[in-house]
């Protein structure tokens, strides 16, 4: 793959992840409070929205649009089955309704918008499209419409992601946090009540807005830019920055993320694990890979997730925020030290109990020997 191929992929999904960010705030501020309509509960009783079908029929419109259909593969978190119901009309008038007012905004991110309104059925054959296995070779995407359901719909953290793998490698990643701003200090205010504020009075600049994170995997950089609603108005070169990971590696300052759910993450193993490390801070837990983009941009300097028994970690929860932490110095293994393996179709197979992500390299040697001495005593 030629390197200015790579860079145009690159480019193609940073846009595309834009305006699935842009669909996300719309549904999510009509969702808060209301709109109840717009959730359903899957069958592992995870919440879906108009919001997570209607990201995964843009994204895979629009990366057929610029590459050809022939050429996409995406595997992704969503199928059409819910909508397809007969009992499910308003639920599919929304989700098309949502997807071609996007669409229609596409020129304004240099993309190409559809020549005519779609219907139904090529909304839900582009969603029923991303049924990529995955595998140890040849490219496809892989798409987490909305990492963060649940934070979703409560109107706090959420991310879409968006991750390029080929021969079993994640070879890009793009990041969209629109709740999470472009300067740490904004994240001071409670999430909602700052969002209220800054529509009745926004600041000025874009540091206050959301943020999207994206990287190339071998270039040693991870950038960061504001949500943009036009980019023929936007001067990426003064408004993206190169982030980097913190320097912090003395475990009584670092800050620790963990997954906000107790259902899939046992918060009690974490906790004894980072009271054995030395770890002083209370845990930040947030929702979705926000917790990546927080240890990419040296927010925090340590993501842990160990997995209660029987679930299975997939690879869409993990894959754009793994190359966008290692391109910002950090390093991500699972709990035996190895690599993440995202070669063995939608699971992370193999996986040593959990994930660790941290900062720096120093900082990763001393959790990994503190969680292998923490199971012995255990």
């Amino acid at each position: 793959m030629e390197e200015g191929e790579r860079a145009r992929e690159l480019d193609v999904a940073v846009r595309v992840v834009q305006m699935a960010c842009s669909l996300c705030q719309r549904v999510q501020s009509g969702l808060v409070g209301r709109n109840r309509e717009q959730i359903k509960v899957k069958e592992d009783d995870s919440p879906v929205t108009v919001a997570d079908w209607g990201v995964q029929a843009v994204v895979s419109l629009l990366l057929s649009e610029c590459f050809g259909s022939e050429n996409v593969s995406i595997l992704a978190e969503e199928d059409a089955h819910t909508l397809s119901r007969k009992d499910a009309t308003t639920l599919l008038e929304s989700v098309i309704s949502t997807v071609n007012e996007c669409l229609s905004e596409a020129p304004k991110y240099g993309l190409k918008c559809p020549l005519k309104r779609l219907g139904a059925q090529e909304i839900l054959d582009a969603i029923n499209s991303c049924n990529s296995s995955g595998g140890s070779k040849g490219r496809f995407w892989v798409l987490d419409p909305v990492d963060g359901t649940l934070g979703f719909v409560r109107g706090d953290q959420y991310a879409v992601a968006l991750a390029l793998i080929e021969d079993g490698e994640v070879i890009l990643g793009v990041l969209g946090c629109p709740n999470y701003p472009m300067k740490k200090e904004c994240l001071n205010y409670h999430q909602r009540y700052y969002r209220r504020m800054t529509t009745l009075s926004p600041p000025s600049g874009s540091w206050h807005k959301g943020c999207v994170m994206y990287a190339c995997k071998g270039s040693g950089e991870a950038w960061m830019q504001p949500l943009v609603h036009d980019f023929g108005e936007y001067d990426q070169q003064s408004s993206a920055r190169m982030i980097r990971v913190s320097s912090i590696s003395d475990p009584a300052f670092a800050t620790f993320c963990e997954p906000v759910e107790r259902a899939n993450s046992s918060h009690s193993f974490t906790a004894g694990l980072a009271h054995s490390v030395g770890l002083r801070k209370q845990p930040l837990r947030v929702h979705s890979m926000v917790k990546y983009a927080a240890i990419a941009r040296g927010d925090a300097e340590i993501f842990m997730k160990f997995a209660r028994a029987g679930y299975k970690e997939k690879i869409w929860d993990h894959a754009a925020g793994l190359v966008i932490i290692q391109e910002a110095g950090g390093v991500v293994t699972d709990a035996g030290g190895h690599p993440l393996d995202f070669s063995k179709g939608i699971y992370l197979e193999g996986l040593n109990r959990g994930i660790i992500a941290c900062s720096g390299p120093l900082l990763h040697e001393k959790i990994i020997n503190a969680h292998y001495f923490h199971i012995i005593i255990k």
